[in-house]
């Protein structure tokens, strides 16, 4: 067997003399044992996680406020709705334009960050989502609620996409499941929390002239602007060769300087275990376009459809599905019942999401269960109690739904890494990662405009939003569906043996493609690489 020299994303394995790959294979783990390794990557963690999962609670709280404005004071007519003279269908054609300037946005940001800086652009990021969070407290019609939505769908597009594509550039692709779980959680810890909160910010309702969810606007908005600027301190730019600095000229002379995640022997590690991430190719049109037209692209996007509709159809409207089980709940009943419901979602989160690092050709199964999971949810709050729309059992219903959500938006992200990252490079984790998000958002749009307040008669029907969840229970049939596409598909064109993905060369061929740490993680697996590549 014939091995090329080491390619900037990892080690390519030439198969195509002997079809078969021997047990032996030279990773040049030499230069550090992997107790070191892993202390290395622990270190990264502490400076990276912890500043993703504020960055992540609080965009995520500016975003989803209007959800818990619907129904915070509402006996005392301080609600969204009677605050702004609203119509439910207003509510929800603002809660559905975020989405539309997120779905546009999604990928250029994306791009953007890719030739710029990225802890920069993460710090815009967050800086303009405060601002803007800042400025709703202001709002007084449809009209300012239109334009404020649109604005923060604007500014905060490529967060969650840039956030996955920040962390290729310091980890391999077998490495961010377990990540981007772990700040993913900050999103049910937000919705949790949040909800919670408002049940204070409501005690405030009248307090310097403004009720409580104005309240609640300006304190999260404020809190976003600060972390915004401490960022651009604290999180680290992409990483350099050991030795070599960074050259500050142009715009980046007025950036406050971030110090480097390593230095020392730890940079020189990194650097030798991850060589991809020292190697950054220019890319053209020509790259962009050839990810363009990558048809794995597009199962993806299917899966992400379906649970991220449900997700945040959930999030925005969680609290009104709670008031028709129990139309006598008071506003803080509301929220803090509403709390639960991400509670779930986050021990879902920390329990499969890990698995599915460690079993990761296996992505499928670890993302279908889990929206079975939602489905059967969806229908126990739609069903459960026969005419009894009072029952508590459907209220269980949403927990469960809330524990399903948990790890497929984290694993559909993970997924998208491990394909497009060494196929295409930098430009495919950046572009794949943005559309997936952007593209998969559409779901978001029909589940908040077109369902629950959106749909007067799905509303006021005898069984209340059944029509609506069974919308929900259908998208999530499309990604159970389009995952198992996936998988068939990447066995049957040879894009994946085993969950090993391939790079292809300049000549259109396909080569199997393990980066060092990868290759490390599966053997201490104790998973023969050389067994996996035979059966498959």
């Amino acid at each position: 067997m014939e091995v090329p020299h080491s390619e900037p994303h990892g080690v390519a394995i030439d198969t195509s003399k002997h079809g078969e790959v021997q047990e032996d294979i030279e990773i040049g783990q030499d230069s550090a044992d992997i107790a070191r390794i892993e202390k290395v990557y622990k270190k990264l963690d502490r400076r990276i996680i912890p500043a993703f999962w504020i960055l992540y609670f609080l965009c995520s709280a500016i975003r989803s406020n209007v959800g818990l404005a619907q129904t915070m004071n509402e006996s005392q007519g301080h609600d969204l709705a009677q605050q702004l003279h609203l119509t439910s269908k207003q509510v929800s054609t603002g809660l559905a334009l975020f989405y539309v300037c997120y779905v546009v946005f999604d990928f250029p940001s994306n791009l953007v960050m890719s030739k710029l800086s990225p802890h920069v652009w993460m710090s815009r990021i967050v800086i303009s989502v405060g601002i803007i969070g800042t400025c709703m407290t202001a709002m007084t019609a449809a009209w300012s609620l239109y334009l404020l939505r649109l604005l923060l769908g604007v500014v905060i597009a490529g967060m969650w996409p840039g956030m996955s594509y920040y962390l290729t550039l310091f980890y391999p692709p077998s490495r961010t499941g377990k990540r981007i779980g772990q700040y993913f959680t900050a999103a049910q810890v937000s919705a949790a929390v949040v909800g919670l909160v408002s049940a204070g910010f409501q005690k405030m309702d009248g307090l310097g002239g403004l009720v409580g969810f104005q309240w609640m606007f300006l304190i999260y908005g404020l809190l976003g602007i600060i972390l915004g600027f401490s960022l651009l301190l604290w999180l680290p730019d992409r990483p350099l060769p050991p030795g070599e600095v960074s050259v500050r000229e142009g715009w980046r002379r007025w950036v406050p300087h971030s110090s480097p995640a390593l230095t020392g022997e730890d940079a020189r590690i990194h650097y030798e275990d991850l060589r991809r991430v020292y190697h950054r190719p220019a890319w053209g049109w020509r790259d962009l376009v050839k990810v363009l037209l990558d048809w794995r692209l597009w199962p993806l996007v299917m899966m992400y459809f379906g649970v991220v509709g449900v997700g945040i159809g959930v999030q925005n409207y969680g609290t009104v599905i709670i008031q028709s089980i129990n139309p006598s709940l008071s506003g803080v009943d509301l929220s803090l019942l509403f709390a639960p419901i991400w509670i779930m979602d986050l021990i879902a989160i920390l329990l499969v999401t890990p698995l599915s690092d460690r079993f990761h050709h296996h992505r499928a199964l670890f993302f279908s269960f889990p929206a079975l999971i939602q489905i059967a949810g969806l229908l126990i709050t739609t069903y459960a109690g026969g005419e009894n729309t009072a029952s508590w059992s459907r209220y269980g219903g949403l927990l469960i739904v809330g524990f399903g959500l948990g790890p497929t938006v984290p694993i559909t992200m993970t997924w998208t890494n491990e394909i497009f990252q060494p196929r295409h490079g930098e430009v495919g984790v950046a572009a794949a990662s943005a559309l997936v998000s952007g593209l998969g958002n559409l779901g978001s749009i029909l589940t908040t405009y077109a369902l629950y307040t959106g749909w007067p008669e799905d509303a006021a029907s005898a069984t209340p939003y059944r029509k609506s969840n069974l919308v929900m229970i259908g998208i999530l049939g499309l990604s159970i569906v389009s995952s198992i596409v996936m998988t068939v598909l990447l066995r049957l064109t040879g894009g994946i043996h085993a969950g090993i993905p391939v790079a292809v060369k300049e000549n259109g061929e396909e080569e199997l493609v393990v980066d060092k740490a990868a290759m490390r993680e599966t053997q201490q697996r104790g998973l023969g690489l050389s067994k996996l590549w035979k059966k498959s």
